[in-house]
């Protein structure tokens, strides 16, 4: 320091852990400007100048550009408005490294080639929205013409995948599946022949609803067979069909005949793509959700049992 009290560039420079040319770019581009410079030319700082390198130090190390330190500086801008545009950027880039760490872990998990490592990229770039617009196109493509049961369709439409910031390989894998499973051809098929078998029960005077108790019903009944050992064509097993049966007559208001027991046999069949399960346990995979139970060796069995009793 000079008996002014002010700092050589080179005093600046061990002040502030900055190399002289930095110090020197910064005065040229008018960001930290000298106080004044000797008679052979040599630039001194007084200690405002000082002050403003160390704010400019700590900016940058922030991450902010020359270009946004430099608005502060000249009060442009208020510090907290540059902060919070930054921070809000800064977000945004935590988000795409996140989604990219969980790409490069699945790959690094599952060995995936070089289309399915593209895939994930994109598919883990869409925004919340483009990922409920995917489902969209999907429900519009297979629901969207026929009349069928509104509860599910508003419960489709409303159960979208919700992924986390910070994927696990599971999430990503699943995300993976779900979007490939809802592009595929045959699948769309089975769901809108669902669709139209609905549309048929609604014309035909069927308002009952989701079921979801009759469901469990038959998930808690057939569990029970299936645990104890109980093949579909004996006796114990068509006890159960009776039982479930009479629910079924009550729940729909029909006769317990054999044409509610060939009824329901239908309503199976067509229900018996175990892909419509696999797209609810993706989704639980992904929104982090409790494992739904497993349906498709209950309904197996009961269908079994049904032809069996008949």
């Amino acid at each position: 320091m000079d008996d002014d009290g002010l700092l050589t560039i080179g005093a600046l420079a061990r002040r502030t852990g900055l190399t002289v040319k930095t110090i020197r770019y910064y005065s040229d581009t008018g960001l930290v400007p000298s106080t004044d410079r000797t008679a052979a030319g040599y630039r001194r700082y007084d200690a405002e100048a000082l002050a403003r390198l160390e704010l400019v130090c700590t900016l940058r190390e922030l991450g902010l550009g020359l270009d946004a330190v430099r608005r502060v500086l000249e009060r442009e801008e208020s510090l907290a408005e540059v902060a919070r545009a930054h921070a809000d950027a800064l977000d945004l880039q935590i988000r795409t490294l996140r989604r990219r760490r969980a790409v490069l872990r699945t790959v690094a998990a599952r060995g995936t080639d070089p289309e399915e490592t593209a895939l994930m990229h994109r598919l883990l770039r869409l925004s919340a929205e483009e990922r409920r617009q995917l489902i969209e196109e999907f429900l519009d493509d297979t629901f969207g013409t026929a009349d069928a049961n509104p509860e599910l369709v508003a419960l489709l439409r409303s159960t979208v995948p919700d992924l986390p910031e910070d994927p696990s390989t599971d999430q990503v894998t699943a995300w993976v599946e779900l979007a490939e499973l809802t592009r595929d051809r045959d699948f769309r098929a089975a769901v809108r022949r669902m669709a139209a078998y609905q549309a048929e029960q609604r014309a035909k005077g069927d308002t009952t609803g989701l079921h979801h108790e009759l469901t469990e019903r038959v998930r808690e009944s057939v569990a029970a067979a299936l645990a104890a050992g109980t093949a579909p064509d004996t006796p114990a097993a068509a006890a159960v069909v009776a039982d479930l049966t009479a629910r079924y007559a009550e729940v729909f208001d029909r006769p317990d005949d054999a044409a509610l027991r060939g009824w329901i046999l239908r309503r199976l069949d067509v229900a018996a793509d175990p892909r419509a399960e696999h797209y609810w346990r993706l989704l639980a995979r992904i929104n982090g959700w409790p494992a739904p139970p497993e349906l498709a060796p209950v309904f197996a069995w009961f269908t079994a049992a049904l032809r069996a009793a008949r």
